[in-house]
């Protein structure tokens, strides 16, 4: 045994120069591409097992015998090569040698698989030529690879460079070629890398930079003339078409995974539009200005490309959309600040115009969306417009900022759309839902709502208790518009609840008059009782006195009896100036029924039983014993009614307003009153002299006002303790962008405000500035 040991061993030590003489013929005709029979490769095989596994030094020797064959067939390959001296047949050639060798770097490792395994120190018992997935790190590949790279790549890659680059400047030129050149120098480049960790580090220390070089250097000659030669407008042509046009010869030329494209796009722009950046913002406010949709959406599609470039772009559509807003607004001033109809129109015209323009120019990106609605915000919020309207009403001692009258107009309009006028008799269901839905397109840029919701209510309740809605369903819709665009839910549900006792009001109206119909004298036909809760309706705290007239005193008590009987532990409280009736008024002209408030009617019973005596303010005063600024409204109401040509009431002497009424100013009823249709007197008809149902009075209008600010000072305490009761500890920069977004439904709390209020809450302990820090605040249980 011991001898049978030792023959092997001896046998062992000429095994390779035993085999290699078999092998190297087989593995030429591989590197050369000729066919290899089933046995040949099956022999193959088996004699590199062999090889490997009886030979120390075997693996060592094949390397070193298959390198030297690898560089023997690559210096043929290289002389064909270096035949051509034209640049386009050399790259012809190379490829076509290229292809070939990396061809047979696939094929050649495989029969080498135990060579791998001995020369990485693995073990394998397997034997054949069954099918083996090849990896980059084949020692055979990388063998293969790196020879080729060391002897005929290192000579001539420059040469393939350079020419490639004159290929793709010549295409850039205009001219024609095979591209597949390009490529091909691309492929190899990529291929050739053996290194494991950066398999791209030849192409793109190589190929990729001397592209990128070559791009811009190109460039950076073109622009500048392109520039000089044709203008701005038709230079951002040239350089949008460019771009893409770059874009696409990258993806053709460079590397796809490799990151090429985008390195090479960001090349492009930086030479084509960063360069050239601020003379094409230059062009942009004229642009906006002129509504040039199509260049602007040239210069958004450049500039976007550019990191912060679209921020001027943005700019410059804020200044337009503010001045061109404001401006506008100003320029049709003397209507729309009279004209409720004419105001929103000319809103929803202007936010459709700019709506436009950003679609057009912009694609409606989310980013000039944004600065369409900031600069829009500035235009509806803005209080020089109503300036010209209401100089003579700035109240001197109201230390408040002067706010824009968009809200109250906007509240205006809405009820224009639902109460029974001629603009809303004149359109469809649907037109009036359509603008009802542009009105709250417009309320969401107004930054004071609580206002709106203020007129809005009381629009809605002079619509409710004079029945004069034009459609109930619209009204009910409204609300719950309200409620979807993120009203506070306290307004809204107080607005549902208006609705809910009108209905309870009619049935409990049914059951009176069923009641006392048959009572003798009763006047339950004539009367509409409207019995409202106070938390829903209640419009300041003040309750006008008003001695009403017998038959409706004598009422009222029936009234609060029978009630009682149905609901006990409520409390009846009577609001006359929210009430109405129609009275019958009979001349020598004609019989007439006409509308009036309640305040209204005790004026004019006061000649009920003396028809023709003339009556002063005085003596007026004691007998309606309305309070002086009511009265005054009242009796102007009556001698000045505006759609009149024949007025009620007459007076003497003439005076230009009501505050200059006297004492002893002289009212007496008018018997010659009548209607005057086409210039012909009408001996019966009716007439309203309700106009717009006065629901507060002069002191209640100021308490009014007065409770919008307190009302907000209350919700800016409400919002503050609630974010700290949530946070516990805040700082003062997080409290103030969180407390405006909790109040934006409702009025822009002004930082002066906000600091009042914390003020106030750390004095009463609600809270307490951070010993460490006194801009951070700590909530107290």
């Amino acid at each position: 045994m011991p001898g049978q040991s030792l023959m092997l061993k001896d046998k062992g030590q000429l095994l390779f120069e035993d085999q290699w003489p078999h092998m190297r013929p087989i593995i030429l005709k591989l590197l050369q591409q000729e066919t290899v029979t089933h046995n040949e490769w099956q022999d193959l095989f088996y004699s590199m097992y062999l090889v490997c596994l009886w030979d120390e030094k075997g693996v060592y020797k094949v390397r070193e015998a298959l390198k030297e064959d690898i560089m023997q067939i690559i210096k043929i390959a290289q002389q064909r090569v270096l035949a051509h001296q034209e640049d386009q047949a050399l790259l012809k050639a190379y490829i076509a040698e290229w292809r070939k060798f990396f061809t047979q770097c696939i094929y050649l490792p495989t029969p080498f698989r135990h060579f791998e395994n001995a020369a990485q120190g693995k073990t394998t018992t397997t034997l054949g030529a069954g099918k083996q997935t090849q990896s980059d790190e084949s020692i055979v590949r990388k063998l293969m690879l790196d020879t080729w790279n060391q002897s005929i790549f290192y000579d001539i890659k420059q040469r393939l460079q350079d020419s490639a680059m004159k290929l793709v400047h010549a295409e850039r030129n205009g001219e024609a070629f095979d591209s597949q050149l390009v490529i091909g120098v691309r492929e190899s480049y990529v291929n050739l890398c053996s290194n494991p960790e950066d398999k791209l580090q030849i192409y793109r220390d190589n190929f990729e930079k001397a592209y990128i070089e070559a791009t811009e250097a190109f460039y950076k000659m073109k622009a500048p003339e392109c520039l000089r030669l044709n203008g701005v407008q038709n230079y951002m042509k040239y350089a949008d078409a460019k771009l893409r046009e770059e874009e696409l010869r990258a993806q053709k030329y460079l590397e796809p995974c490799s990151g090429s494209v985008q390195s090479l796009t960001e090349c492009c722009v930086e030479v084509l539009v960063t360069t050239f950046k601020n003379t094409i913002i230059a062009e942009c406010p004229e642009m906006i200005k002129n509504n040039e949709t199509a260049k602007l959406q040239l210069m958004f599609r450049l500039l976007d490309r550019v990191p912060n470039g679209i921020e001027p772009i943005l700019r410059n559509l804020e200044d337009h959309i503010v001045h061109a807003g404001l401006a506008d607004m100003v320029a049709s001033a003397d209507i729309i600040t009279q004209d409720s109809e004419k105001y929103v129109e000319q809103l929803l015209e202007l936010f459709n115009q700019f709506s436009t323009l950003v679609k057009l120019a912009f694609n409606d990106d989310p980013r000039f969306l944004t600065a369409r609605d900031k600069a829009y915000k500035q235009v509806v919020n803005d209080t020089q417009v109503f300036r010209l309207e209401l100089p003579s009403k700035q109240n001197a001692s109201l230390k408040s900022q002067p706010e824009s009258k968009c809200p109250e107009l906007l509240a205006n309009y809405c009820d224009m759309l639902l109460r029974k006028t001629p603009l809303s008799r004149k359109l469809t269901t649907d037109e009036i839902e359509n603008k009802l839905k542009d009105v709250l397109l417009v309320l969401k840029y107004v930054q004071n709502k609580d206002v709106f919701m203020r007129f809005h209510k009381a629009h809605l309740t002079r619509r409710l208790i004079l029945d004069t809605s034009a459609d109930s369903e619209k009204e009910e819709n409204m609300v719950e518009w309200l409620r979807e665009i993120g009203m506070p839910a306290d307004y809204v549900n107080k607005l549902a609840r208006m609705f809910q006792d009108i209905k309870v009001s009619e049935d409990l109206n049914l059951h009176f008059k069923e009641t006392y119909r048959s009572c003798k004298g009763s006047i339950a036909d004539s009367i509409n009782i409207k019995i409202l809760n106070a938390g829903a309706w209640a419009r300041g705290s003040e309750r006008v006195t008003v001695s009403l007239p017998l038959e409706l005193e004598d009422y009222i008590p029936e009234v609060e009896d029978f009630y009682k009987k149905k609901h006990s532990g409520r409390k009846l409280q009577w609001y006359h100036h929210m009430s109405n009736g129609t009275i019958t008024f009979s001349n020598a002209v004609g019989r007439f029924d006409v509308d009036v408030t309640t305040f209204q009617m005790a004026v004019l019973f006061a000649w009920n039983q003396r028809p023709f005596e003339k009556i002063t303010y005085e003596n007026l005063r004691l007998a309606t014993e309305l309070p002086d600024p009511e009265l005054r409204r009242t009796l102007w109401s009556l001698v000045a009614f505006p759609k009149l040509k024949r007025q009620v009431v007459l007076y003497l002497p003439e005076v230009p307003s009501p505050k200059d009424f006297k004492e002893n100013t002289t009212f007496w009823i008018n018997q010659e009153f009548a209607l005057v249709k086409n210039g012909k007197l009408q001996k019966r008809g009716k007439i309203n002299l309700i106009g717009r149902l006065q629901l507060s009075t002069e002191k209640s209008k100021e308490e009014d006002n007065e409770n919008i600010v307190l009302l907000r000072v209350v919700r800016v305490q409400e919002a503050i303790i609630k974010i700290l009761k949530m946070r516990k500890k805040i700082t003062n920069a997080q409290l103030q962008p969180e407390l405006v977004d909790i109040l934006k439904y409702m009025f822009l709390p002004s930082k002066k405000m906000i600091k009042e209020q914390i003020e106030w809450l750390i004095e009463h302990k609600y809270m307490r500035r951070d010993e460490e820090d006194i801009n951070t605040f700590i909530y107290m249980a």
